[in-house]
């Protein structure tokens, strides 16, 4: 059977959906209706009930959704029910606080490595992680099986680096770096631009003082 093909959009809704249910659960709710969920989420019922039904719904008419069964069922959709290893390439200050977020231990990723090419941060730990040098990359991608890399440096370092993480089977990349990456169509970028999520909010300002004038 062929796969749904689950828009972009819809996607980037489900970590909201998630962080939303892990919050109802810790105050001990239950169930939740998609009207609830509405006014908590501030997108709207209809929307709701479309983004669920498009993994088989999980309500109940009359009932409304149990938030324990559907925390873990967005979760499972997510990936979150398994482990995945992750280095970071890039470890100055940004690299250091992606490895000190312990909630991604908690959601499944594990990092298990660190690289810079600074020699001052050679064999700094950082929650138990050693810093080693990028000259080390290539040997400890033989040793280890990795399923996501985060790149945490300049432009010419994450377009240099790229390459020894693609011949080393690297599938997944993590992008903070201010760049578009190349990479072959089996390998998986998400970028994250601080850059311009910035300038979106630069705009939404901009727009907003105009909007008062």
């Amino acid at each position: 059977m062929e796969e749904k093909e689950i828009s972009r959009a819809v996607i980037k809704r489900l970590p909201r959906y998630y962080r939303y249910l892990g919050e109802l659960l810790e105050n001990g709710m239950e169930r939740i209706s998609s009207n609830e969920l509405s006014d908590r989420m501030q997108v709207t019922a209809s929307q709701i009930r479309q983004d669920l039904n498009n993994f088989g719904g999980f309500g109940q008419q009359g009932y409304g959704y149990n938030v324990k069964y559907l925390y873990h069922e967005i979760g499972r959709i997510l990936g979150l029910d398994k482990t995945y290893n992750m280095i970071i390439i890039g470890s100055g200050h940004l690299g250091q606080a992606l490895a000190n977020y312990v909630k991604f231990e908690k959601r499944g990723f594990r990092i298990i490595g660190m690289f810079d090419n600074n020699p001052a941060l050679k064999g700094k730990r950082v929650r138990g992680i050693e810093i080693q040098m990028i000259e080390e990359l290539d040997s400890f991608l033989k040793e280890h099986t990795i399923h996501i890399a985060t790149l945490t440096l300049p432009k010419a370092g994450a377009e240099e680096v790229t390459g020894h993480l693609v011949d080393g089977g690297v599938k997944a990349i993590w992008n903070f770096a201010h760049t578009d990456l190349e990479v072959p169509a089996d390998i998986i970028v998400e970028n994250v631009h601080l850059s311009e999520s910035l300038m979106q909010l630069s705009y939404n300002i901009t727009r907003h003082d105009r909007e008062r004038e």
